[in-house]
């Protein structure tokens, strides 16, 4: 999909190649410009650069590093507090609920692209202004 300035943007933080591709694809269907990340590092030094205007981070907990995805959330809402966070994992969120940042959502995997499309929404809805209003 080609980059425009009227797409709302979200950084999508995802290791493992084939699910992050499968959730670009998906938010991108749902009308998101997306910005993808590989590590924590990687999503970290994105937020630090000004790309647009940044709606959303969506980013699995566990990426495989010492960053984490706590770390890039935590590291979101410090750049803005209306930023929509969230988080993806294969354990439990009720182990995982007090790590996140406040009004943060977790999805447990597996879960459906659908479901992640969602979850987004309903945090935009609750961070700041409406998805989808223009």
């Amino acid at each position: 999909m080609a980059m425009s300035d009227n797409l709302p943007q979200v950084l999508l933080v995802e290791d493992e190649f084939l699910v992050r591709d499968l959730l670009q694809g998906a938010l991108e269907d749902a009308g998101f410009e997306c910005i993808s990340a590989n590590s924590g590092d990687a999503a970290i030094d994105l937020l630090q650069r000004p790309t647009g205007e940044l709606v959303g981070v969506v980013t699995d907990i566990n990426l495989g590093s010492e960053t984490t995805g706590w770390d890039v959330g935590r590291a979101a809402r410090h750049t803005d507090l209306h930023i929509a966070v969230v988080y993806m994992s294969g354990g439990s969120a009720h182990e995982w609920a007090a790590e996140g940042v406040p009004g943060s959502a977790i999805l447990a995997k597996p879960f459906s692209p659908a479901q992640l499309v969602v979850a987004l929404a309903a945090q935009l809805n609750n961070v700041g202004p409406s998805f989808g209003e223009a």
